[in-house]
């Protein structure tokens, strides 16, 4: 897709999708270096900063085609905020309710971008994610919480009264790529096929937003420059398997959870 095609689709719509960042091979090779890892440490569904854990993690997070498209939304300086793997295994009754991601973020302003980048099929049986076209235009939306098991969020959070004849589906093959801002609804059904459904979600900031709730928050620049300095310096993996790095990630993690289960 044209890097202008990026941003006009992304303004209109709050969304876009798909965008082929890597090839079938490396996508397959990303899955394997996962589940290898887990078969070490256990789940790695919808553990925070796990870039700060896992070197493959954040090599992709900055992928120069990835943050390329990034670009054409935040402008040339970028801060690598979070990375997680989200994780439906087949046959499960996971979801995840309408929700907007920014809602308990506690960030000062949606100069911010998310990536949803496939390991595997992401498709309406997995369970691919549902967007409502140009609902990020109308800012932040009244959000209950709702007590499910099966749901995903961190704080069960739904916004109710969606119209859901207009929601798109946004399915996407190994290596492809959707970016969707802040303020945009969206959700996901249960995975009903017979494969996991995983997926990278990529956090990116501009420079320039900050953390109102938790000053220690940290991010790490990946392009450009950062005259504000308002995150500490998250540090990178720089090797797999260091149990210092994990305990590192641990420390983050419990650190940003806390940040999105209060309110401001």
């Amino acid at each position: 897709m044209d890097l202008s095609e990026i941003r006009k689709r992304y303004d209109q719509d709050g969304f876009v999708s798909p965008i082929s960042i890597l090839d079938e091979q490396e996508a397959q090779k990303q899955r394997r270096i996962l589940e290898h890892t887990e078969a070490d440490v256990g789940n790695l569904h919808y553990k925070f900063k796990i870039h700060t854990a896992m070197p493959s993690a954040f090599e992709v997070a900055t992928n120069p085609k990835l943050l390329d498209a990034v670009e054409t939304i935040l402008g040339p300086n970028i801060l690598l905020y979070s990375v997680s793997y989200i994780i439906k295994e087949p046959h499960s009754a996971s979801h995840v309710s309408w929700h907007q991601d920014l809602t308990y973020w506690g960030l000062s302003c949606d100069d911010q971008v998310s990536a949803w980048l496939a390991l595997s099929p992401a498709t309406m049986e997995s369970g691919c994610m549902r967007m409502i076209p140009g609902s990020h235009l109308g800012g932040k939306r009244e959000h209950q919480l709702i007590e499910d098991e099966n749901n995903v969020l961190l704080n069960g959070q739904n916004v109710i009264g969606v119209d859901e004849k207009a929601a798109v589906y946004c399915p996407l093959s190994p290596g492809e790529v959707s970016l969707h801002h802040g303020w945009t609804l969206h959700a996901s059904m249960p995975n009903i096929s017979h494969d996991r459904r995983i997926g990278l979600n990529i956090q990116y900031l501009a420079p320039h937003v900050r953390q109102l709730k938790n000053p220690e928050d940290g991010a790490i620049l990946v392009r450009g420059e950062d005259h504000y300095n308002n995150f500490p310096v998250d540090m990178p993996a720089t090797k797999p398997n260091d149990p210092a790095q994990w305990a590192y990630r641990q420390k983050l993690s419990d650190r940003i959870q806390n940040i999105q289960s209060t309110t401001i």
